[in-house]
């Protein structure tokens, strides 16, 4: 099995090494005009006949390249085809001087779980390899129908659950702006990751749009991490068919697909071409893009930390920075708090580990070799046959139920952390009874959110962290991902999610006040010992994340997407010139690696 699984390997990596050589070296003089525009942009340039579909697409095509050398982002890559399709554009607008759609000549990339037919879609798994589709995923045939040019997929998670982004197919991607840390990832599970790999592409304009999916931050975690926009719709509202998971038919925690990209505009592009477009399955909500204008005086609530873990300085200054601007603007700004983030982490723990990850597990047949960790949590030792990011993602379901609980109870006992117990208690196979009442309990967040929250203090939007850390280090989602609680809140409530990226980390302003004390506020003193007081192996350091950048959740109520839209757009506006968007990374900044 070890041979067969290496020269699968082998193959794929060398048929993608033959599709990349097909392109020219970036020229900034050449390509920088192109690649530093939007996807609006692009379409305006075109139909001007300023440009044709084959000089922007030689553009990405080189700067694709580019990012792939520095972060291995790309799986499939689709060149030749590429090219093929753009001169069929050029060819039509010049017989008819008219764009084919919303998307004319822009390259775009798709997350790897995405059927394009005639390409693999192996999501990291070696087994899945050469068993090219037959069809195009809806939203690929959308987009395509559009005039877009896809160039590339993108590399996910082991899995599509963590959030870092690793497999033994296609390897590890690193973040574009430093390569100890890396690009995000899936954190949910099923159908999620997205967008990992996806961020880094679009970060370093090697992409002008990309799709991706999240069912637990998966959208958001990546965007921030690498300094670009994105949207997380109320599911439903952009049709999943032809997106492959791993866990078909789980649908507790459903999955939302949306777009990455790097402006606001171009997310809002998206959304105005796919929201409530019908699959052949229909299982898309029928509510096409709906426009919305704001009130002058917008009502913003915010908070610093989800309870799970204090944020990290950097965190919280993007917060700071984001409600003082709005505030200067003339907009209200609260801050609250809520008791449910924790009890939202319960009951996602608790769904999405109902089988015991058997079926999501089941699709490794022996990817990659086992490995043995150690890693206090508290203090385990034990080999385990998957990737080290999945490491404490699955441990609980894995351990039987005496060692989850005496885990527990030295948790509690030993470390003082009331927190961490409460997530990995839930950690194990449930009953048919026990899965029904996890779904009462979900809906019943839900319906608590909206009452403790929207209605309660009558919100426009809220500011939310993404993480309580502005990054981490690749393989430290092994033993932190419970740092996903601040994402996955809003994946069991089902709210659009919009992520505006705010600032950078600054050594001389993000620094740990010297009296922190793990646990102090209430949160897991097992996860800040990690992240801010573990020796050698401490997380957060802003010396090292200097320059990385930071991003924040801006939420709005389920269907109110298009507000969600609006209210980024005020968000940024407000912010200011930050040095994010098109034409940002430059080799020989902090962003080359």
């Amino acid at each position: 099995m070890g041979n067969q699984r290496d020269a699968t390997i082998s193959s794929k990596r060398t048929a993608r090494e033959a599709a990349l050589a097909h392109a020219s070296t970036y020229d900034a003089l050449k390509h920088d005009s192109f690649t530093s525009a939007t996807a609006t942009e692009i379409v305006q340039r075109i139909s001007a006949s300023e440009w044709t579909a084959s000089q922007v697409l030689e553009a990405y095509i080189a700067r694709a390249v580019e990012a792939q050398r520095r972060t291995n982002c790309l799986t499939e890559v689709f060149f030749e085809d590429a090219r093929r399709q753009a001169i069929q554009l050029d060819e039509e607008f010049a017989a008819t001087k008219k764009v084919r759609g919303r998307l004319h000549g822009v390259p775009m990339t798709f997350k790897d779980q995405f059927e394009i037919a005639g390409y693999d879609t192996t999501i990291g798994f070696t087994r899945w390899a050469n068993q090219p589709c037959t069809d195009d995923a809806f939203l690929v045939s959308l987009c395509r129908a559009e005039g877009a040019i896809i160039i590339a997929k993108t590399n996910v998670p082991q899995t599509m659950f963590a959030f870092e982004c690793s497999n033994p197919l296609w390897g590890r991607t690193l973040n574009p702006w430093n390569d100890k840390y890396t690009c995000g990832g899936s954190t949910g599970g099923g159908k999620s990751s997205i967008a990992r790999a996806k961020a880094a592409v679009l970060a370093m304009d090697g992409s002008a749009l990309g799709v991706g999916s999240d069912v637990g931050g998966s959208i958001r975690i990546p965007a921030s991490y690498c300094g670009i926009y994105s949207l997380k719709p109320s599911t439903g509202r952009v049709s999943a068919h032809g997106a492959r998971g791993c866990r078909p038919g789980f649908e507790a925690i459903r999955v939302a697909y949306g777009p990455m990209a790097r402006s606001i505009e171009d997310c809002d592009l998206f959304s105005r071409i796919t929201f409530g477009q019908l699959d052949p399955a229909r299982r898309v909500t029928p509510v096409p893009y709906r426009p919305v204008e704001l009130p002058k005086k917008l009502k913003f609530g915010y908070y610093f930390c989800d309870s799970l873990a204090q944020s990290s300085p950097a965190t919280v200054r993007a917060i700071q920075e984001t409600v003082n601007g709005l505030r200067k603007a003339g907009h209200e700004c609260v801050e609250f708090s809520t008791l449910l983030p924790p009890s939202a982490m319960e009951v996602f723990v608790g769904l999405v580990t109902s089988d015991g990850y058997k079926k999501m597990l089941s699709h490794l047949q022996g990817d990659p070799q086992a490995k043995t960790f150690l890693y206090p949590v508290p203090i385990v030792r034990l080999t385990v046959h998957q990737e080290d990011s999945l490491f404490l993602s699955t441990l609980g379901a894995k351990v039987p139920g005496f060692v989850r609980s005496l885990m527990c109870w030295a948790a509690q006992t030993f470390f003082g952390d009331r927190m961490f117990p409460r997530f990995f208690s839930q950690a194990r196979t449930k009953s048919v009874i026990e899965f029904c009442d996890l779904i009462d309990r979900r809906n019943k967040v839900e319906e608590a959110w909206y009452q403790e929250v929207w209605d309660k203090h009558e919100f426009d939007g809220i500011i939310a962290p993404v993480q309580a850390l502005p990054v981490i280090p690749h393989g430290a989602c092994a033993y932190l991902s419970g740092m996903a609680s601040a994402t996955v809140l809003f994946n069991v409530i089902d709210s659009p999610v919009g992520i505006v990226p705010v600032t950078r980390v600054d050594a001389s302003l993000d620094q740990l006040p010297s009296n922190f004390k793990p646990g102090e506020t209430g949160g897991s003193t097992i996860f800040e010992k990690f992240m801010y007081q573990d020796g050698s192996r401490t997380v957060y350091n802003p010396q090292e994340m200097a320059g990385m950048p930071v991003g924040v959740q801006i939420v709005g109520r389920k269907w109110d997407d298009e507000k969600v839209l609006a209210m980024m757009r005020v968000v940024d506006e407000v912010l200011g010139p930050r040095g994010f968007g098109p034409g940002c990374w430059k080799t020989g900044d902090n962003g080359g690696v």
